[in-house]
């Protein structure tokens, strides 16, 4: 039996998520897609000042039905593969 990469299944899913992320950006102008289109966008903000090192990192996803379906296509091409 193969053995699947967990790297190439990140790889996928990335890929997938730019895809979707790029047709809803193509299809923005179409007023009757839009329920499609609308993102929401995920923030998360860890933040510290320890005295002797200091972060803060901020992490911003955007996330719309088409990017969501770019995604569970990738997964379906990858278990496929």
């Amino acid at each position: 039996m193969k053995r699947k990469n967990a790297g190439i299944l990140v790889l996928y899913i990335i890929l997938g998520w730019l895809a979707g992320a790029w047709v809803a950006k193509l299809l923005e102008p179409v007023k009757s897609l839009s329920f499609l289109t609308k993102s929401t966008l995920i923030k998360w903000s860890p933040q510290a000042d320890l005295d002797i090192l200091m972060y803060d990192v901020t992490i911003q996803l955007k996330l719309c039905i088409l990017s969501l379906a770019g995604i569970i296509v990738a997964v379906w091409l990858y278990r496929r593969k």
